[in-house]
């Protein structure tokens, strides 16, 4: 049982009261059901207003006029509803609606072989482009390898006539007798000494 305080009970205010709030319990005067009758309402008999028999006649004519005319909107409502329904399932709209899909269906497949034509004419320029491109690449790889080639046995030949060249001067068993006497008839002296820029410096320099 909840104390009713202004036409509300302590429990609603206590929910509908801020939380960062003091809860305030106000009263307008009003008694609970516990208080006795007023005294000066003790003999008073409460007796409902008089109706008058023709008006309450008349209002549950039309009361029910009303109930009847809002039954009748209503079934009719539903009628049309519950047709429209059909219509869509099983009539006249629902071929309707089949031609419409079909359509737009024939429409959507149209248009998806188009893109996927367009899609495929780029998809093959763009693998043309990328063949034309790798056999670039493979030709001048290729060309690249070549003169590489050239270099390396160009090279390689430098290194035989030098070497051809070098072997003119080797000492060989047939002529070495004649190496011994040129390296005596013409003995050189490595004992020398050489300056920050490569000059050698000799005993007149020294003095």
């Amino acid at each position: 049982m909840f104390q009713v305080i202004g036409g509300r009970s302590v429990r609603a205010a206590r929910l509908l009261a801020p939380r960062t709030a003091v809860l305030v319990e106000t009263t307008r005067g009003r008694k609970s059901r516990g208080d006795p009758k007023a005294k000066s309402k003790e003999g008073r008999i409460k007796t409902p207003p008089p109706v008058d028999p023709q008006e309450m006649v008349v209002l549950r004519e039309r009361f029910s006029e009303y109930q009847l005319i809002v039954k009748a909107l209503r079934l009719e409502f539903k009628e049309e509803m519950l047709r429209e329904k059909y219509d869509e399932e099983t009539g006249s709209l629902a071929e309707e609606k089949m031609r419409q899909e079909a359509k737009e269906h024939r429409v959507l497949m149209a248009w998806n072989e188009e893109e996927n034509r367009r899609l495929l004419k780029l998809r093959m320029q763009r693998l043309q482009k990328e063949h034309l491109e790798a056999e670039r690449k493979e030709a001048e790889a290729a060309l690249q390898r070549e003169q590489e080639q050239e270099e390396f046995i160009k090279e390689k030949e430098r290194e035989i006539l030098q070497l051809q060249e070098d072997v003119k001067n080797f000492i060989t068993l047939e002529n070495i007798d004649q190496r011994i006497e040129e390296a005596l008839d013409n003995p050189k002296n490595y004992n020398f000494a050489i300056d920050k820029e490569g000059r050698v410096v000799t005993q007149t320099i020294l003095k």
